[in-house]
């Protein structure tokens, strides 16, 4: 099984794990950031959660019990005009998805695609900071 395969069928087992109520709000949340953020790739970070990587990671999702918190690492640095993010952290937004009308809302399309041009302008190193170009000697 190829890794996107793996990665996937990972996803799929938290989902199933956590809440099995919400595999389709969780399955149509994903397929709106393929759409929305094509260049994104699903993955897993060190904690266990799913997350969409493109120069660093864009958004993730966490099961509850009620919803899902779809969150982004650097939420507090786009805009929301439709104020869908919560959160009063740093950085770190997110939007509670509880049903399928929740996916469908076109202000959380843009959310992500704002996320995902936003790493590409300034990508994230590992420690979740912009990268600086460093002088050449």
């Amino acid at each position: 099984m190829p890794d996107d395969a793996k990665i996937a069928a990972a996803i799929d087992a938290y989902v199933r794990k956590r809440n099995p109520k919400l595999k389709p709000v969780a399955d149509a949340v994903r397929a709106l950031v393929r759409k929305a953020a094509p260049r994104a790739r699903e993955n897993i970070n060190p904690w266990g959660i799913p997350i969409f990587e493109s120069s660093g990671p864009v958004c993730y999702l966490m099961i509850g019990k009620n919803h899902i918190t779809f969150g982004f690492p650097r939420g507090a640095s786009l805009p929301d005009s439709a104020e869908l993010l919560e959160g009063s952290g740093k950085n770190l937004r997110h939007v509670k998805l509880r049903e399928l009308s929740d996916v469908h809302d076109a202000n959380l399309r843009q959310l992500i695609v704002q996320a995902a041009a936003l790493n590409k302008k300034e990508p994230l190193g590992p420690a979740m900071r912009v990268r600086k170009e460093r002088p050449k000697r």
